[in-house]
């Protein structure tokens, strides 16, 4: 039985999902929601996700929803197909793999998604001007961030090591709407920031993903 996931192909979290399950060869459905119709706050969404955000996934008899739960959920339940992402057979490595998943959402994601508010979702839905001091705070923020980031790829290729891992793939979706905004210079000033980011984000299953990621151009 095929994976349903609710979401849209162009909302980051679901992307991040979706590129998980293309990287473990998972066959799955992607089920619209109509965000526009308040779809996502229906009885029948809620009962899927409670706090009615985008996306969720049905297994089966289970129902998941928050989208790095979901792919650490995939990444397990099929770690023996595709890419390994949580180098489950390594303690040492999927120890420093959930690091990196961490600092993704513990400091990348709060830095970042400032600017991805402001540069693509306000113009796009609210057809409003973006707060340029809020993107500057925000990116004063990431740029300490990068730095950490550069210090680290400066030593492996991939950031819990010479190996893709979902610490890698959490960062994908934000990051390929800001390549899109002059924001991008914080990924391109940076040499081996920005040579992680041409490998991450050429990769074949996000490619595919990509192409319904057209919110931003």
């Amino acid at each position: 039985m095929a994976l349903k996931l609710y979401g849209v192909g162009m909302s980051t979290c679901t992307a991040r999902v979706l590129a998980c399950a293309e990287e473990k060869n998972a066959e799955y459905e992607l089920v619209p929601v109509n965000l526009g119709a308040g779809e996502h706050k229906q009885p029948s969404f809620l009962s899927k996700n409670p706090f009615g955000q985008i996306p969720a996934l049905e297994d089966g008899d289970l129902t998941l929803f928050e989208s790095r739960s979901i792919t650490r959920y995939l990444a397990t339940k099929y770690s023996d197909k595709g890419s390994d992402l949580l180098r489950l057979n390594n303690l040492k490595e999927a120890a420093i793999v959930n690091t990196w998943v961490e600092v993704e959402s513990q400091h990348f994601n709060p830095a970042i998604s400032p600017i991805f508010y402001q540069r693509v979702i306000v113009p796009a839905f609210f057809q409003g001007t973006p707060d340029e001091k809020a993107v500057e705070d925000a990116v004063v923020n990431l740029e300490k961030v990068l730095d950490l980031y550069e210090e680290r790829l400066s030593k492996t290729k991939y950031l819990a090591g010479d190996f893709y891992s979902l610490a890698d793939l959490h960062h994908l979706p934000y990051t390929y709407y800001v390549m899109k905004t002059p924001e991008a210079k914080c990924f391109n000033s940076r040499p081996h920031v920005k040579a992680w980011w041409e490998a991450i984000s050429t990769r074949p299953a996000f490619k595919k993903v990509a192409e319904n990621m057209t919110l931003a151009g």
